[in-house]
């Protein structure tokens, strides 16, 4: 088990030095702002991962945390006059704090009820983003940029690198929480709620915990997003956002941490890998995304692990 634990520091870090190291080397901005899309999806789908691979509990309400994050640092970063760092950490913490008032009643709910419950509380936030939101529909522009990214990297540069950063230190955090003995309380969770009443766990509690997690990364994505785009609109906080994140994971692996991150690099990136086919993009999009999910219904995490086997074995024959 811990040598499993030493290999994913490994592999979590090589991914962050990998983008970074792209990061640095390319010059195309355009490139780079698809890697650190790639980031703020994965950074979300961790969360989710964590809520509904290892909790069990079902949410189609991430893109009201997503948009609450991006809105509330965008507001008080721009009409506030707040530093946009530590606009990002009230927004992640009202935003936490919103999280903890829904898991509330949702506790109560189970699968498809609970389901029903996120999804309307993401559809009382985008409506509420787009009747009283700044600019309404429209949105609204002139978000201030984070001051702090270093002078000698270009700012998208130093975007990436940081976005990269915080998914590498959240990961840390919840694969060392996930492998805790308090973590395996979460997957005992997923899979009997009555057992764990039997042994006196606190089962609110729990579910009170990791509904808190999901909405802390999620919401810190929304900031980041944010003050990286410098302009915001509802209509990328519909509930079609709940739906992309919830696809990363299931199509990554959704009992596995390293799901989310195969997830959401393989949806954000296919649509560019598309672009090649034009108006039928979309049509080959929609192909590819059901044979995934068809072939490999435990996520793409299962034939990729294979594959890293394949390889060290065959090193490890070759050697000796």
């Amino acid at each position: 088990m811990k040598n499993s634990i030493w290999k994913s520091y490994a592999g979590s870090f090589l991914i962050f030095l990998s983008v970074t190291l792209i990061g640095l080397l390319i010059k195309d901005p355009y490139l780079i702002t698809i890697l650190i899309f790639c980031g703020l999806n994965a950074l979300s789908a961790l969360g989710l991962s964590l809520l509904m691979g290892q909790a069990g509990q079902i949410s189609l309400g991430q893109n009201g945390f997503y948009g609450l994050g991006a809105y509330i640092s965008a507001v008080l970063a721009l009409f506030y006059k707040v530093p946009p760092f530590l606009s990002i950490i009230i927004s992640v913490f009202i935003s936490t704090l919103l999280g903890f008032l829904l898991a509330l009643p949702a506790i109560r709910l189970r699968g498809h009820y609970l389901a029903v419950a996120t999804l309307a509380f993401g559809e009382i936030i985008y409506l509420f983003l787009n009747e009283w939101g700044p600019g309404g529909p429209s949105g609204f522009g002139n978000i201030p940029t984070l001051g702090f990214i270093p002078t000698f990297l270009d700012y998208s540069q130093g975007y990436l690198i940081l976005t990269w950063f915080l998914w590498w230190i959240s990961f840390l955090l919840l694969l060392n929480l996930a492998n805790s003995t308090y973590g395996k309380t979460f997957k005992a969770l997923h899979c009997s709620e009555l057992a764990l009443k039997t042994i006196g766990v606190n089962i609110v509690t729990l579910k009170i915990k990791v509904f808190i997690i999901s909405a802390l990364l999620t919401s810190l994505s929304g900031a980041l997003y944010a003050h990286y785009v410098t302009f915001l609109s509802p209509a990328n906080f519909s509930v079609f956002y709940s739906i992309l994140i919830l696809i990363m994971v299931m199509l990554g692996g959704m009992h596995s941490l390293w799901g989310s991150i195969i997830g959401a690099l393989f949806l954000t990136l296919l649509p560019e890998i598309l672009r090649p086919f034009k108006e039928y993009d979309i049509l080959v999009y929609g192909f590819i995304l059901i044979l995934a999910l068809l072939f490999f219904q435990k996520g793409l995490i299962v034939p990729l692990e294979r594959g890293i086997k394949i390889v060290y074995n065959f090193r490890s024959k070759g050697n000796s």
